[in-house]
């Protein structure tokens, strides 16, 4: 199984371990420690990272299983993980920002099923590089939901019709209502922030740069800090003001527009002179449709809608209809329900045994080619097949150790090989009484027989896992 490291710079962040292949050793191992820079690798005691996902602005996620649930359930993992050099009060800024996104998801996660759960919350302190020095890292784990956001999406497959874009906003306007009554404006509404599940359901992530809303008159306390997505924040929280329900209405709009226009950088639809998008003449999408856009997008927020109902009642008065089925996905509107798609991101427990298998057999094929060449030399410089026997056994136990611990892998199961065999072929003492074809021979028959020892093993080990 593949665990993979969490620390910042880690050189080798990939980790391997055969014995973790078999669930129920999985299940009650003992920490395990990255070979590299021995960083804790098992989180909380129970969260195993698998894959980097991505990095932004103030975290990594890392793809990971749960080892405490009854199906090892997928999970995502977000690091605490700032970008660049930061000031001590922009560092603060940003760790209250990561709380803040665990606070809210604890909140609100599980009382809407368009917002990911939040499992967990916590530190994990580690020596650091340094001598004397310790290193924090804080940690959430949220629900993984399955699919891609519309960001890639959209640059998969390209632009989106009027249906699709309606179904977007028939999705998102309903949670942004349920969080909007809950006092909380999201203030990063964007296609990066939107995931459709690979059912068609859309949900709604990244709660980092959500901000409280009151009805202070003196607006104290719903100020904009600076966070937000250029292109997509409205003018009052690029300057810094206030923030109201209709600033993500606003986000949302622009969304709506990238997706419909297919253009990647919405800057370029952004005209200085106006001081506002251009892009009707570049879709093709109802007038009524269009105007509920272009209130969506007002610059002042008092001219916007008001709240989300407020843009779902436009669209039903306008006369459009309800889509409320995705044309993206039409197999979920079948009565029964719909078949399972084969996870993207995690193997099944078969492809990971297929993997391990691969490598093992890899492995295998080169500690025979390798132990043929390195008793032929041995058995040429010392004609002594007891001690030539020994002396080979401890080198190529030696090199299968160096593939447990991942020091050799990959390519280097092809160099060291060839090297060998060019070392024997430019030493002729080393051949002894044999031609250098008649060794080729003999070390290819080698890794066979090691391939085929090894499958056997392996055969008979399923063969009493399914019978014990």
């Amino acid at each position: 199984m593949e665990i993979y490291c969490t620390r910042p710079q880690c050189p080798r962040p990939q980790n391997h371990f055969v014995d973790l292949d078999d669930n129920a050793i999985l299940r009650t191992a003992e920490q395990k420690y990255c070979s590299a820079c021995g960083m804790p690798l098992i989180l909380a005691g129970r969260y195993l990272p698998i894959k980097l996902l991505g990095k932004g602005g103030f975290g990594a996620a890392f793809l990971s299983r749960d080892r405490y649930t009854t199906r090892m359930r997928e999970c995502v993992v977000k690091q605490f993980l700032p970008a660049g050099n930061l000031s001590p009060d922009q560092l603060q800024l940003a760790q209250h920002l990561f709380e803040r996104e665990a606070i809210v998801l604890e909140e609100i996660g599980s009382e809407h099923h368009q917002i990911p759960d939040l499992f967990a919350f916590f530190p994990v302190i580690v020596p650091g590089w340094q001598i004397d020095k310790q290193d924090q890292f804080f940690y959430l784990v949220q629900e993984y939901i399955d699919g891609e956001n519309l960001e890639e999406e959209l640059l998969r497959r390209g632009k989106f019709s009027e249906s699709e874009v309606l179904f977007v906003l028939r999705s998102i306007l309903p949670v942004l209502q349920f969080v909007h009554d809950k006092g909380i404006i999201h203030r990063d509404i964007k296609p990066s922030n939107i995931m459709r599940h690979r059912n068609g359901k859309l949900f709604l992530l990244d709660f980092g740069a959500v901000k409280q809303a009151t009805n202070s008159p003196s607006g104290a306390n719903n100020s904009s800090t600076g966070i937000y997505s250029m292109g997509f924040a409205p003018p009052e929280q690029m300057s810094g003001g206030k923030v109201f329900p209709s600033t993500d209405l606003y986000a949302l709009a622009v969304t709506v527009i990238l997706l419909l226009t297919g253009q990647q950088d919405i800057t370029k639809l952004f005209d200085a002179y106006t001081n506002q998008l251009q892009w009707q003449d570049l879709v093709n999408i109802s007038s009524h449709f269009s105007k509920v856009l272009d209130k969506m997008l007002q610059t002042a927020p008092l001219h916007r809608f008001q709240s989300a109902q407020d843009v779902l009642n436009a669209l039903e008065e306008q006369g459009i209809p309800d889509t409320s089925l995705n044309p993206h996905q039409p197999q979920v509107i079948s009565q029964s329900p719909p078949t399972p798609l084969p996870q993207p991101y995690i193997p099944s427990q078969k492809n990971y045994s297929t993997f391990s298998e691969l490598e093992i057999l890899a492995g295998s094929a080169f500690s025979g080619f390798e132990g043929a060449l390195i008793s032929i030399a041995f058995l040429s410089i010392i004609e002594l097949p007891t001690f030539t026997f020994i002396a080979s056994a401890v080198v190529l136990g030696i090199l299968i150790y160096a593939q447990i611990k991942r020091w050799i892998d990959k390519w280097d199961l092809v160099i060291i090989p060839a090297v060998t065999l060019l070392i024997i072929f430019l030493i002729p003492f080393l051949q002894g009484q044999l031609s250098i074809q008649a060794i080729v021979i003999l070390s290819f028959t080698g890794s066979l027989v090691a391939v085929a020892l090894t499958s056997l093993f392996r055969l008979i080990y399923k063969i009493l896992s399914l019978l014990l």
